[in-house]
């Protein structure tokens, strides 16, 4: 039997963060499990987890359970106690160098200063894993980063996060199927318009 492939979305774990810009990864996870009628509700090798057929093939979502910098630790252990190579986990995540209503796919790449995804490339050894970057914009003005990926989308910001995120679980059952665009790094999505 070959190995389930991994999506994993990326966020801290506690109930305060749930709505976070930060935890955007998380909310995508979730909308993926919905959809197929999964339920995240058990723990292992430090994730939350759901195992499901979905797309014709086995697969886990995970929501790393440590905090956001550690996310390696998790996405690791999974990948070494499933013997699941890096080219069939998929991970999703915000970026604050992409604009609010902006889905991008790459096949590999550095961690653009993404604590989270520098620590899955220190654990598992490379950085050939594909990813789905959301983007929530840079903060106004002269803020923290560091304080405004921690900040909740306001009104307005979550009736385009909420399309987003249905756009992004969608990308992510298209990688599922091998869809041809997916194989062209450095795909776009504004919403629902591929660029």
């Amino acid at each position: 039997m070959n190995p389930p492939r991994l999506i994993v979305g990326l966020g801290n774990p506690t109930p305060r963060h749930a709505r976070n810009r930060h935890n955007i990864g998380f909310r995508v996870i979730e909308a993926i499990a919905a959809s197929q009628g999964l339920e995240l509700n058990s723990t292992e090798r430090n994730a939350r987890v759901a195992h499901g057929l979905i797309e014709g093939q086995r697969v886990i979502l995970a929501q790393p359970q440590t905090w956001m910098n550690e996310s390696g630790r998790a996405v690791g252990s999974l990948a070494r106690f499933y013997r699941i190579s890096p080219t069939d986990i998929l991970v999703i995540y915000d970026d604050l160098d992409i604009p609010l209503g902006t889905v991008r796919y790459r096949a590999s790449g550095s961690s653009g200063g993404h604590r989270g995804v520098q620590s899955i490339i220190q654990h598992l050894g490379t950085d050939a894993f594909p990813r789905l970057r959301i983007g929530i914009g840079r903060p106004p003005g002269r803020m923290d980063p560091a304080a405004y990926v921690l900040q909740n989308f306001s009104a307005d910001e979550e009736i385009i996060v909420n399309e987003v995120v249905r756009l992004a679980a969608e990308t992510a059952l298209a990688w599922l199927r091998n869809e041809p665009d997916l194989q062209r790094t450095g795909m776009t999505w504004r919403l629902s318009t591929p660029v």
